[in-house]
Order: structure tokens, then sequence, then C-alpha cells
């Protein structure tokens, strides 16, 4: 029986019990945070297990796809071990129970209609307290008593030990169903969880049986696809030996399964479908949480590679068989192949740039601790190896434990917090519990009316002040938000990109201001503040949203799907949405692209979009099922949880994407629209940042002012600022040079040229392009150019000046210092206040003076610019072998002028920052240089 068979005909089985078929939930549940990937398939039903949901089924059935790390070690190694994998399940919220999941188990697996498996090749185990569950598969089923074991908790229990060992919370005993296999060993092929009572406490007498019994089954696809199959291991199936044949063709090996190449083979073909199905869903290798992990997954393929021989990245290769296996049940997976393949060839190519070197240092780590003694490989540095190498904690775990050393775990998690690096904390309940979860429970919704209104009556629900439900709020001014939760609401809470709505809930005598709107679950949490008066839960009260605010929202939100238009008509279709935020008149826009996108294809985009709104397009939205948006063509944003029907909004005749956000009617509401930035935020992603309405304007406005102003200061016409700036850069540039070489060379203009007269005025994209250049030369924001450039042509006049000063100033000469030089014995000391001299010039001239005379000893101290002070000293070779040392002289002298320093000694510098103690700083040269000859 073929995999893509055996799925079907689960999902049809549960189907004829009255189950509602349900497609997978995405890999990365974004909005459930104790999980980085699907653990399971009753993930995506946790509320509804809770009754936190309107239930619009009791019944579901689905073939969820998973991703776990916890056995990551043993994929590969063993017949049945994924990372990425689905599980098959049938759950009942409430509804049927023990007998039904247990009798529908046996008879889907026994009955030859469906997997005819031979009854007296299965066994089960039930919990050890079970008794319902052992008489069901005794008396009912006729299971002899021999192929029943009971297990304790460790085993039998959901979750594992959790009666005496917690989590608080719903839980239950499970009963597992096992499976003979021809060389007498039995598998676990199905697990039937009876979710029944609510833990509350330490033990004994602490499970309470729940109103609403449920059920939770799961059964992992490839596993009961092998033993259909008849096949030794999972990886030999239908849909995952071609991977693995493919793997060997592209490691240019024969593929043994017994070898180690053969395990190495296996683990490739898992990691690269784990990771094909993650970076589908934007998942893209990183520093952080899921990112993490597929870093890793894909760094330990490389591994495996690199020690068959491969030197050039190869996985990528791979994702193009992954698609085409799994094409049925995931056919989407065929429209990013090219993207997945950019995304996994990227970090091979900088992994494979590292794993040379990181090896050599794992062998030089090794030998260390071999001569120092040690045991344990220290945390911190197998995260610097990671850090500098790219070589994953586990790799180095497994060549240490070879050598019968340990890894330090905790240690290299510590490291890695310092370094700002972490896979993610995974939250330690299941479920959540506190106020909101109970508000779920008792209403499980809040009813949305914010597409057809901004404004409508309801009632209070529920008040949540400082994490408790309370029925009165008084506190004026409350320091920490508040949560009102209503029956009905036209706010629209924070998802999709869009932020929530603000506003104002009023009830009798009372005023609250809402700052922000979230959604949990079906809940929408309108978070502020009371500002007026007493609110009483059970109130009925008048929502009213920011309709400015609301507007500028739908204005920027509408702009979003004009320029993902826009985009793939300039960039090609392959461009496709990463993520996105809009608020009011602002958006951001992330997208993949493999480089930054140039200043003339932005104002290509930008003008594509300046025509949609002007083309004034009507804007309309409606409910359909996802199949027929699929068919219809609607943008869909890979990754994300779409409902079933899903709200498509159109515009016009040019996009159609799946959306829930709040939009104009109208495209020419949009008003304006202005690109302001365009930038990378991850290898492969880029960012366009956009105004629109009056934001877009007033941006506009200040641009053109900005470039006026700049080129009135310059000189020039407005389209010349830009090579006017760049050459009032290198004029600075230049004079500095100048004036650091003593004031040697030639002093540019004093003044940028004046650019040539435009026949016809600059259009805004011109104008704000001009600006743009402008700031990047300058290093500021663009409304910050301006000052900027006149402060540089203040610096201009100031450094002309100091060169022009330092030309009348600089008369010092060998000869005349000689000349006037004290005596000391037979030593000349020349000890002279330097202005307009650097240190160059002084090192210069004290070699000039060593070369006429000796035994001579210097010291020079100059005012250099920004009111420093240069000190420098040298003495001739007589003089330094008789001990005399220019470093000590200039330490000593330094002090006074507010410094330090020293050198050789023959020749010494320090620095200072009083000007004015140059004078005393010279009067103790003379004294310490006195007693230095003097010994």
């Amino acid at each position: 029986m073929k995999t893509d068979e055996l799925r079907e005909k689960y999902l049809a089985f549960f189907q004829t019990k009255g189950h509602t078929r349900k497609a997978s939930d995405v890999l990365v549940p974004r909005w459930d945070p104790s999980v980085l990937f699907t653990p399971a398939g009753m993930n995506p039903f946790k509320d509804h297990f809770l009754g936190k949901v309107k239930l619009e089924f009791t019944r579901a059935t689905t073939s969820q796809k998973c991703l776990r790390t916890g056995d990551i070690d043993n994929v590969g190694r063993t017949a049945f071990h994924h990372t990425f994998f689905e599980m098959l399940g049938n759950f009942s919220f409430g509804d049927y129970f023990k007998k039904e999941a247990i009798h529908w188990a046996w008879e889907f697996l026994t009955d030859k209609k469906w997997l005819g498996i031979p009854g007296d090749l299965l066994t089960v185990t039930v919990y050890l307290d079970d008794d319902e569950a052992a008489d069901i598969w005794h008396n009912e089923i006729g299971l002899p008593t021999s192929r029943i074991e009971r297990m304790g908790e460790d085993d039998n229990f959901w979750p594992a030990s959790s009666p005496s060992k917690g989590p608080d919370g719903v839980c239950g005993p499970c009963s597992e169903i096992y499976y003979k296999l021809p060389s007498g060993k039995t598998v676990e092929i199905w697990n039937l969880v009876f979710t029944q009572f609510n833990r509350v406490g330490n033990p004994p007498n602490n499970l309470r049986p729940l109103p609403s019994k449920n059920i939770d089954t799961g059964m992992g696809l490839e596993r009961i696809a092998s033993v259909m199959q008849g096949v030794d291991t999972n990886y030999h199936i239908d849909i995952l030996r071609p991977i693995v044949e493919a793997a060997a063709e592209v490691c240019s090996q024969k593929y043994d399964p017994a070898s180690d190449n053969g395990r190495r083979l296996r683990r490739i073909a898992d990691h690269v479908r784990a990771c094909t199905f993650a970076i589908h869903e934007n998942v893209l290798p990183g520093p952080n949480r899921e990112k993490y992990v597929i870093r890793r997954l894909l760094r330990r393929a490389v591994l495996d590679g690199h020690q068959m021989g491969l030197r050039d990245p190869f996985l990528y290769q791979l994702v193009p068989i992954v698609a085409e296996m799994m094409k049925s049940p995931y056919p989407e997976l065929g429209e990013t192949i090219e993207r997945v393949q950019k995304g996994i060839k990227a970090e091979e190519s900088a992994f494979f740039g590292t794993i040379d070197a990181g090896l050599a240092r794992i062998s030089g780590m090794f030998d260390s601790m071999k001569s120092e003694g040690r045991v344990m490989v220290a945390g911190g540095e197998a995260a610097d190896l990671y850090q500098t190498n790219g070589v994953p904690p586990e790799l180095v775990e497994n060549m240490a434990a070879e050598l019968n050393f340990t890894f330090d775990w905790d240690g290299f998690r510590t490291a890695m917090e310092e370094h700002g690096e972490r896979s993610g904390k995974i939250a330690d309940v299941v479920f959540k519990t506190g106020p909101i979860e109970a508000l779920k429970r008792a209403l499980k919704e809040t009813q949305f009316v914010g597409y057809e209104t901004t404004e409508t009556t309801a009632e209070i629900k529920g008040v949540v002040a400082a994490e408790h439900l309370v029925d009165t709020l008084e506190e004026v001014g409350h320091e920490s938000p508040v949560i009102v939760v209503l029956d009905k609401s036209p706010f629209y809470g924070e998802s999709g990109g869009q932020v929530g709505d603000t506003g104002e809930i009023v009830g009798p005598g009372f005023k609250f201001q809402v700052i922000d709107t979230q959604k949990d679950a079906d809940l929408l949490l309108h978070y502020g503040h009371l500002i007026e008066g007493k609110m009483n839960a059970g109130a009925k009260v008048t929502a009213k949203v920011d309709t400015v605010r609301r507007n500028g929202i739908r204005r920027a939100h509408s702009a979003t799907h004009i320029l993902q238009y826009a985009l793939q008509q300039t960039l090609g279709k392959e461009t496709h949405q990463m993520g996105s935020k809009v608020e009011e008149d602002q958006l951001r826009f992330d997208f993949g692209n493999p480089s930054p996108v140039d200043a003339e294809q932005l104002l290509v985009i930008e003008k594509e979009v300046h025509a949609r709104v002007a083309a004034a397009d009507p804007v309309a939205w409606k409910f359909v099922p996802l199949t027929e948006a699929r068919t219809a063509g609607a943008m869909m944003l890979f990754g994300e949880k779409y409902p079933d029907p899903a709200r498509m909004v159109s515009m016009g005749s040019f996009s159609k994407e799946l959306c829930a956000g709040t939009h104009l009617d109208n495209t020419r509401d949009v008003l304006a629209f202005e690109i302001i930035a365009e930038e990378g935020v991850a290898a492969g992603t880029r960012r366009i940042v956009a105004l629109t309405g009056e934001k877009a304007k007033s941006f506009s406005e200040k641009t053109s002012t900005a470039l006026n102003e700049l080129a009135n200061l310059l000189g020039v016409e407005l389209l010349a600022v830009p090579q006017a700036v760049r050459t009032l850069a290198q004029q600075v540039r230049d004079l500095k040079k100048q004036l650091a070489s003593g004031g040697k060379g030639s002093t540019t203009e004093t003044s940028p040229p004046r650019g040539t007269v435009s026949m016809a005025p600059p259009s805004a994209a011109q104008i704000k392009a001009a600006l743009k250049e402008t700031a990047r030369t300058l290093n500021v924001g663009p409304f910050d150019a301006p000052a900027r450039a006149a402060a540089m042509l203040e610096e201009v006049t100031t450094l002309t000046k100091q060169i022009a000063e330092r030309a009348t100033t600089s008369t010092l000469s060998a000869d005349s210092l000689i000349e006037s030089a004290t005596l000391i014995g037979d030593v000349k000391v020349i000890v002279s206040d330097a202005p307009g001299s650097n240190a160059n010039i002084l090192r210069q001239l004290i070699d000039q003076i060593r070369k006429k005379t000796s035994p001579v000893a210097i010291l020079f101290a100059a005012a250099e610019a920004d009111d420093k002070v240069v000190v420098v000293a040298g003495v001739s070779k007589e003089l330094v072998d008789k001990g005399v040392s220019a470093g000590n002289w200039v330490k000593e002298v330094s002090p006074v002028v507010g410094g330090g320093g020293g050198g050789r000694p023959d020749l010494a510098q320090a620095g200072g920052k009083i000007p004015a103690m140059i004078p005393d700083a010279l009067k103790k040269a003379l004294e310490v240089i006195a007693t230095q000859l003097a010994k």
C-alpha cells in the first residue's frame, strides 16, 4: 500500500465515522509561543480540547506535518526516528470516548476493507489503573489478557508522568497499539490518548474528572507505511527511499543501508525534507528560535556530506525530489522549489567555508584536553566553535564521546545566550492558564463587526486588571494596561501584520481609552486605561474605533497589496512576501530577493503603485473556500494559517490575496505613496518601508524643502546637489590631509562647482533620489543633510584658516634651534614651543637636529587643533648609551599638559589636552633632562 493511499484511507475511514477532515496545519505555528514547530497532531486543536473556541465540529481527523528534534541523534541510525514526519490523528472534543476510539482503531487496522492487518500480530498496552480500557480491549475486541500489558505513568499517561510530576492541567491515560515485525520485535504504531482528568496539585487525589472528555490519537504515517510495505525501516518506504537514493547519487555513493555512509545518507534525506518544508514556510536558517533549528539541521547534513568527501554545496539539489515525493498531499511545495534551493545553497556555501578550520580546531581542543587531563568539553569552547566555524554542538559531543569525553551542555547554552544566540526558550506548559483562558472557556469568541462598521453597542464580558478577573474597575489611570473583553467589537485585533485598533469604550458614567487591540484565539482583547468613572463587567457600552487612525491603516494595508503586485511586475513572479507590518499611513514589506533593489527598479515599482492608485480600481472582499481561492489564483503567504473559508480581497483585476485585514473601497483612496527605504534584513530577504496618505505627502514636501535648502546653501541646481556634496566631502578630506602634513600641498577650491541649469523642473522621484544619494554621501538621515552640509562648509573655512596660520607661524629651523640651545655640560639641550606644528613635522625636525649636532637632547610641545597638545622628544645615540631616555622624559613632562605617553629611549611622543600649560611643561622638561644628565 503506497503512502499516499494509506494517508487517504485513514482520513476517509474517519470521515465515515462522522469526523470533519481538516488540512494539515502549518509546520511553524507562530501564534503558539510554547513550541517552535508543530510537534503533534493535537497541537492545532489545543483550544478545541479545552472548550475555548466555538466548536463548529466535535470530531476531526488530520494528517499533520510535524517536526521534532528531541531524538535527533537517532535519526538515520534507527529504523523509525525522524525530525520531519506526518502524524495521522482522530480527535473528539467532548463527543465520543474510549469505546469508540478503541473499536475504530481496531476496525481500521484489521478490516480487509481498510488495512487488513492480521489481529494476531497486534498487542496493546494500557495504563496501570485503566480498567475501563483494558475491559474494552479484552471483553469487546477479544484480545487475550496476555496481549494486554499494563504499564505505569512514564509509558502510558499523557503528558508522561503527569500524575506525580505534573504539569497541572488536562491529562489522561493512553493505550498504545504495537505491531509484531517479522524479526519478532514489536513496534508501536498508534497511541490513543484518553483525556479525562484535570491535574490539580500533588498526589494523592489530584486527578479531577473533566466534565467533557476528549480523544487525541496519533499514528506515525511513515511508521505504519513501513509496516504495510513490509520494509525494515521507514527510510525504505515509497516516499523516502527515492530521496535516500537521490542523496546517494548526489554524493557519488552507492547506498549500502548497513554502512556508515548509509546512515549518513538517511540522515541527509530526513534533514533535507525537514528543511524543505520549513524554508517553504519562510523559515530560513538563522541564529534564533526555529531558524536556529533549521540551520543546525542543514549543517549536520552538510557535515555528513563532508565526511563522504564533498566540498561544495549539494543538499539544494535534493529539493526537487522532496517536492516530487510529497506533491500529492502538499502540491504547494512545487511552487517554491527555486526559492528553497537558494536558501539551502546559501547556508551550505557559508558552512563549507568554515568546516575544515572548525574540524582542525576540534582536534586541537581534544589534544589540549588530553594534555591538561580534562574530561569535559567546555561549553564556552563549543559555543565559540559554533559562533566562529558554525560547527553544531552535537557533532562536537559525538566526536568527544568517541574519546570518552563528556560535553557541558549547560555551559554551552549559557555561552550562547551571552552571544545573543539561542534556540528559543520553549514554554514549560502544554496548555496556558489564567484569566484570559477562563474567558475563552466561557465566552469562546468575540464577534468581530469591524469590516462593516467602526462603532457598535456591546456588553462587557470580562475585565482583567493586574492579571486577575475583576467585576468592577474604579482606578482611573491604572498603572498597567487593563484588558476589556466584549461580546462583539469593531476593533481589529493585531494579526496578519496589521496593528491593532485604538479608540474608546464608553458606558454609563465611564470612559475607557483603548490603546491597543490584540487577538487571542477567537477573543479580542482591548488593552487600555479607565480615564473616567467606574466600569462594571456586564455593562452595556458603545465601542468606537479611532476612525482617523483606522483609515490610515486601511490606506497602508491596501498599499501593501498594490506594492506586492508592483514588485512581481518589476522583479518577477518568484518575488514573494516574507512578512509585513501595517500601521497608520506607514508600512514595511519584507520579500524574498537575492540582491538589493537598485534606485531605478525602486522608481519603476513606485510608478507602478502610483498608476494603480490613479486607476481608481474598486476594492472588494468575500469569504470563499480555500480550494476556490487557489483556483482563482489568490496570493497566499506561505506558512500563514488561513481559515476555511477564507477572506479574499480583490483589487480591480490585478490583485487577489487572502487577507483578514481592513481595506479601502477603492485604490484611489491610498491618496499618496512614497518609498522611503529599501534595505536587507536577512540573507535573501529585503525590506521596503513606505508611507501613504498624509504621511507620504508630508515626506514629499520635506524632501523638496531639504533639497532646495541644500541647493541654495551650495549654490547649485537641485539635481546637481549630490555631485556638489561629493566635491565638498572630498575638499574636506583634502584640507585635513594638507593640515596633517604641516600645511604642505595645494589648497582645493573653497566652494563646490555650480551645476548646470535644468531645462525642466525635476520630478518628485528625482528630488527624492537626489536627496537620498546626498544623505548617503554625508552618512546622515535625509532631513539632516542640510545641517551636515552647512557644518562641512564651516569646516572648510576653519581648515583653510588653520593651514594659512600654520604657513606663517611654522618658522622653526634646525640651525636656529641649535644656535639657541642651552648647554648642560657638553650636551646641547633644546626645549621649545612649536606653534602650528604637528607630530610628523616635529619628528622630522628632531632628526635634522641630530644629524647636524651631537650630543643633543630635544623636546618640543605644540598645540594642535581641537585643544590637543603633542609632546615629542628625542636624544642622540651617545646619550642613549649613557642611560638617557626620551621615553622617560616625555612620561614625566606630559602630565603637566593633562596627558601621558612614552616611547623608545631615542624617540618618544605623548599627548595632552591643556594647551595653556605648555610653558609650565617646557620648564618641567628642562628640570627633568638636567636630572637625567646628572646621573
